[in-house]
């Protein structure tokens, strides 16, 4: 198998970032570009009562939000991905799974690295349910191979 892009998709939590080993191990072996990708909240399509927050107010907070994942990112590049030379951060919002789903075919993945859980599941263990809600459908519908990691051991 050839591996050239893999991605990985992170919610910044602290189990998401437990793949990081992973990623590094495999983007060594197989000398792969890393495409580090977060998926924001995308706040405007959501029904407002009243109008309130304006969608001026909501980009305003989407824009910070990415801009402080993305400096969490950077800050794990430096400190967990150092042997990744060929790294890339991307910043998106929408619903996690889609966006994952349709980097993949954008990107051209060769392979997928996810933890099991992610945010959501930070303060519980593994008994609480087999895969997370992303990482569920992310497996159930990629048309590259998932490299799954469970965060809990």
């Amino acid at each position: 198998m050839e591996v050239k892009t893999i991605l990985w998709p992170t919610d910044l939590s602290k189990n998401s970032i437990k793949a990081a080993k992973h990623v590094m191990s495999l983007a060594d072996k197989y000398q792969a570009r890393v495409i580090m990708m977060y998926v924001g909240t995308d706040l405007t399509s959501m029904d407002k009562a009243y109008g309130y927050p304006s969608a001026q107010h909501l980009r305003h907070f989407q824009d910070w939000e990415l801009e402080q994942a993305k400096q969490q990112m950077e800050g794990v590049c430096d400190k967990d991905l150092k042997a990744c030379p060929l790294l890339q951060i991307k910043l998106v919002q929408g619903d996690p799974a889609g966006e994952i789903l349709k980097a993949i075919q954008e990107e051209k993945v060769d392979m997928v690295v996810l933890t099991t859980h992610g945010k959501g599941h930070d303060d519980l263990d593994r008994k609480s349910s087999e895969f997370g809600s992303v990482a569920r459908k992310v497996l159930a519908q990629s048309p590259a191979p998932v490299h799954l990691v469970n965060p809990f051991v």
